[in-house]
């Protein structure tokens, strides 16, 4: 796998979990490998939203959750200008609806946190 993943942090929100994840990759197959690491890892997960950028081919995928996430998380690598990079976040519901507003801030919240937390480390290089 030619994925590498370069920042991880966890959001609580209300009971539910959002493990936020952010990849550099070389091609457009290196997607279905970090998504199918993702159902290994959080098998209990509801949702494993993600958007990605490589070259001139960008996709976002909410994968049923509500609120457009997917499209979310495409903004926040278009505006840190990550070009060859996969933002994908796992959600395990905690029993509390959040409401397409609700989820689609935690889900920006969580994206915007791992990007930035891939900026700080890069740099301090």
């Amino acid at each position: 796998m030619a994925a590498r993943e370069v920042a991880a942090v966890r959001l609580d929100e209300k009971k539910s979990k959002f493990y936020a994840h952010l990849y550099e990759i070389e091609s457009v197959d290196d997607v279905l490998e970090v998504r199918e690491i993702h159902e290994k890892l959080y098998k209990k997960a509801a949702h494993h939203c993600y958007a990605v950028v490589c070259g001139n081919y960008s996709d976002s995928r909410a994968d049923g959750e509500v609120g457009s996430p997917g499209r979310a998380l495409a903004e926040i690598l278009e505006r840190h200008g990550l070009t060859s990079h996969i933002l994908i976040i796992s959600r395990l519901f905690g029993g509390i609806k959040l409401g397409p507003a609700g989820v689609s801030r935690a889900f920006r919240e969580a994206g915007n946190g791992v990007v930035t937390e891939y900026l700080e480390r890069r740099k301090a290089l």
